[in-house]
Formats: structure tokens, C-alpha cells, sequence
């Protein structure tokens, strides 16, 4: 994927409340001159008052351009970019490969907005792969075409750090991905749900009953 000259400063506006460290940077002043957002990435000025979320669109530079969505947020935001960022913007459910801590589990609370945790090991082309030996966080959409790497793993901590992704909607890509992804874990969130619901239905049931007895109850008064 090939990106234009005239996309670096879009690029540089969604990397900056991501507050990346640049190490390098040869680019001469002369060739970026009325780029403000990249001056500011190469200078470290990063934001610190609200939006706390951003997101750039940008295209590549083949004949059949391909869109690239860019979404960062800040640490200050406290929000955890697989559920407040991707699937908020994608408004889909997705399917996710990261390593993951024992606090954040697949959620498939809201529907087709779930996070499902794709099984380790996975099948690749033909060997197998898992979270231990392989540090990359990406998810595939549901339904497809949208492919997503993502700095930050699939845990709690990241809440509290600067994070970022960036997807693809290409279908050759997604069906790669797509194809690792066959096996997900079930959604423990789901089962919470699904007893809360039950059990708000029971107290709808009792306060239905109650309020017919009053009323067969008030008849009789003098």
C-alpha cells in the first residue's frame, strides 16, 4: 500500500494523540512547509485539552485507491480503543487477535457491536500460530471487509494509555485475516446479559402483579 506525499499531514494529525516518540526525522523544513500537524508530531507538541479522540481518512496512491481510516486517542481519555474507538466507528462486531489479561473478556452485550476473541492457537495457511509467540493486535470486522492493526493489546491497562489503529477496507486483506479468525471464544459478557435481562423481566412480572392487586383491592374500598 503506497501513500501520497499530499497524505503526510493527514497522517501526522491522527498520529498526534497517540503522542508516538519519533526517533528520526530527515525530512528537510522546505518540503513541509504548511504542514502543521507535522511540525507538531516531529517537534513532540502534543495536545492536552479535548477532542481526546481523532480519526483521518486517507486514501492510497494506486489507481484503485484503497481507504485507510486512522483512529488515536489519548491517555487522558481513559477509554479502551477495541469497544469506545473501533467498534463505535465501525459499527460492527469484531474479531480480535491479541494477547489479553484476565480483566477484559469478549462482550457480546449490544448487538452487532460484539468483541469476539479469536482461539489460540489458529490455523495460518498450513501451520498454527498463538498468542505466545506472536505479538501483533489486529481484528477483522463482522461482516467484512475491514481489517485493523492496533498498538496497544486487548487489555485493561491500555485504557490509560495513548493508543491507535489503523483499518482497512480491502477484501483481499480482510479474507486473509478472515480466514485465521474462524474460531472465537464464547462471550461470557453474554450470559451476564442475558440473566440481568431475565432478571429484570421477573421484577417487570411481580410489580405488574402488585399493581393488579391494588386495583382489584381498591374496588372494594368505601
Amino acid at each position: 500500500l503506497t501513500i501520497s506525499e499530499s497524505q503526510i499531514n493527514a497522517i501526522a494529525a491522527s498520529l498526534l494523540r497517540a503522542e508516538p516518540l519519533v526517533h528520526y526525522n530527515d525530512i528537510p523544513e522546505t518540503e513541509t512547509v504548511g504542514m502543521q500537524y507535522f511540525k507538531k508530531l516531529s517537534d513532540g507538541q502534543f495536545p492536552t485539552v479535548p477532542p481526546y479522540l481523532s480519526r483521518q481518512s486517507i486514501k492510497t496512491a494506486a489507481p484503485a485507491a484503497v481507504t485507510v481510516n486512522i483512529y488515536s486517542k489519548s491517555a487522558t481519555s481513559r477509554y479502551e480503543i477495541y469497544r469506545r474507538v473501533i467498534v463505535k466507528a465501525l459499527k460492527k462486531t469484531i474479531k480480535v487477535w491479541s494477547r489479553r489479561d484476565n480483566k477484559l473478556k469478549g462482550d457480546c452485550r449490544v448487538v452487532e457491536r460484539n468483541i469476539r476473541l479469536i482461539k489460540s492457537p489458529a490455523r495460518v495457511g498450513d501451520h498454527d500460530t498463538n498468542l505466545d509467540a506472536d505479538l501483533t493486535n489486529w481484528a477483522v470486522s463482522d461482516p467484512g471487509n475491514i481489517f485493523c492493526l492496533i498498538d496497544k493489546p486487548y487489555a485493561k491497562n491500555q485504557t490509560v494509555q495513548s493508543a491507535m489503529a489503523v483499518c482497512i477496507d480491502q477484501a483481499a486483506i480482510f479474507a486473509r485475516f478472515n480466514d485465521i479468525a474462524a474460531q472465537v471464544e464464547d462471550c461470557p459478557h453474554r450470559m451476564v446479559s442475558e440473566r440481568s435481562f431475565m432478571h429484570a423481566s421477573s421484577v417487570q412480572i411481580r410489580s405488574t402483579e402488585t399493581r393488579t392487586h391494588s386495583d382489584i383491592c381498591s374496588g372494594y374500598v368505601v
